[in-house]
């Protein structure tokens, strides 16, 4: 693949999932980055710190597969977004002139973020919903949909996605090969019961 520019930056991608249910209100594309440098003890996806790995991809095919995949919006996710701002915010950006919203989640603390850099500030900008602050596993969230402990912030940065809520759901999905591969979220408990027995690629936040 040719050198990223800064037009057209390259987005090192782990997953990305055309239709959920389970990241974020109504039915969204998801798409999770590899490598994070927060990488909060307990974090469901330890996977995802190195950067090694991934699939390196565009911004502007990112952005193609979430209008092609005509959902609401997009929800980004880690591995630690912000860890790769600028081609995010570019991704971002363009799902926004689409008329689509974007909700990312963040290690990262909300202040801490608001005095990042020029890439951070461009994907806070293209950005509707943040749900920001590192995963502390000692204080899970039972009550609000898609946080994964109760110290992290919902911060609507714009209006977008205000009024909107909806359960938590665990999705899970079978191949026809036989993997099963799950996102969302569930106690570590639930999760185990579940897929006990059972050969899994696990995606969660």
């Amino acid at each position: 693949m040719a050198a990223s520019s800064t037009s057209d930056p390259i987005v090192r991608v782990a997953r990305f999932l055309d239709r959920t249910v389970a990241e974020g209100p109504g039915v969204r594309s998801a798409i999770w980055v590899q490598g994070c440098s927060i990488r909060c003890p307990g974090c469901f996806n330890p996977h995802l710190f190195t950067t090694r790995g991934g699939t390196p991809a565009r911004a502007s095919e990112l952005v193609s597969r979430v209008v092609a995949a005509g959902t609401s919006g997009v929800t980004l996710l880690g591995g630690e977004p912000f860890d790769q701002a600028a081609g995010l915010a570019a991704v971002a950006s363009g799902v926004r002139r689409a008329g689509l919203t974007v909700m990312t989640f963040s290690g990262y603390g909300y202040q801490h973020l608001k005095n990042g850099d020029s890439a951070v500030a461009a994907l806070l900008a293209a950005t509707d919903l943040l749900v920001a602050g590192p995963f502390e596993q000692d204080r899970l969230d039972h009550d609000r949909p898609w946080a994964g402990s109760v110290n992290q912030e919902f911060v609507h940065l714009t209006d977008r996605l205000r009024d909107v809520t909806g359960p938590d759901r665990l999705e899970v999905t079978v191949t026809t090969s036989g993997d099963v591969a799950l996102n969302g979220w569930a106690d570590p408990e639930t999760l185990d019961a579940l897929l006990d027995g059972l050969p899994v690629r696990r995606s969660r936040r």
